[in-house]
């Protein structure tokens, strides 16, 4: 698999702030990509250990919601995959994804 464009945009997004978790709604109002595209690309990151995810406590009555971010590979991956190549010219494979 080929990282996307919108891969590449959400990775930017957790490099922003590396250690910050984010929700997924965060990300997808930073981005403006649409729940159907970003969730399976939050999952397909963290399925490869470049995000770590995580439930929040929430308050009963409210459902929890997913929190996500960057673990120590998954900044390395998009420091030198994102950051190394900002026009996305280069599109480094991502193993186990459809392309």
């Amino acid at each position: 698999m080929r990282i996307s464009r919108q891969t590449r945009h959400v990775l930017r997004i957790f490099l922003d702030a590396p250690k910050t978790w984010r929700y997924g709604y965060d990300v997808s109002q930073e981005t403006g990509l649409k729940s159907g595209t970003l969730y399976p690309i939050l999952m397909r990151l963290a399925d490869h250990e470049l995000l770590e995810a995580t439930w929040e406590n929430s308050t009963p009555g409210t459902p929890p919601r997913h929190l996500y971010r960057l673990t120590p590979a998954g900044l390395s991956f998009a420091r030198e995959h994102v950051l190394a190549s900002p026009t996305g010219s280069s599109r480094p494979a991502l193993s186990g994804a459809k392309s």
